[in-house]
């Protein structure tokens, strides 16, 4: 499967929505995605919600290990949000949930 993103932007805040698979093949698309919202001047927070993703590999792990770190330097937030069950998994296994912000739904 493919992936496919959307992107809501305010001052401030990026949501980054992605839907269907995080994996080596798609993964470089979303990475890039995501970077250009935390390198985006003046914001200070940017959301991933996975909630129609449906297949994540390590690669998306690498992806929000490197995000995160970047955030660190440039000084935005990093949330995830709405976890499906696999996805929350493996965050869980790799250490990551511990380590991410982490809201379970958009209200949150």
């Amino acid at each position: 499967m493919d992936l496919t993103m959307n992107i809501t932007r305010n001052e401030t805040e990026h949501l980054v929505s992605l839907s269907g698979d995080v994996d080596a093949f798609t993964g470089p698309k979303a990475k890039e995605a995501i970077m250009t919202s935390v390198e985006t001047p003046g914001v200070a927070v940017v959301v991933v919600d996975l909630s129609q993703v449906e297949y994540m590999d390590s690669t998306g792990i690498g992806i929000f290990i490197g995000v995160m770190k970047e955030c660190k330097q440039v000084g935005c937030d990093f949330v995830v949000q709405n976890l499906p069950s696999r996805v929350e998994r493996l965050f869980r296994i790799t250490g990551l949930y511990d380590l991410v912000s982490i809201r379970k739904g958009e209200s949150e």
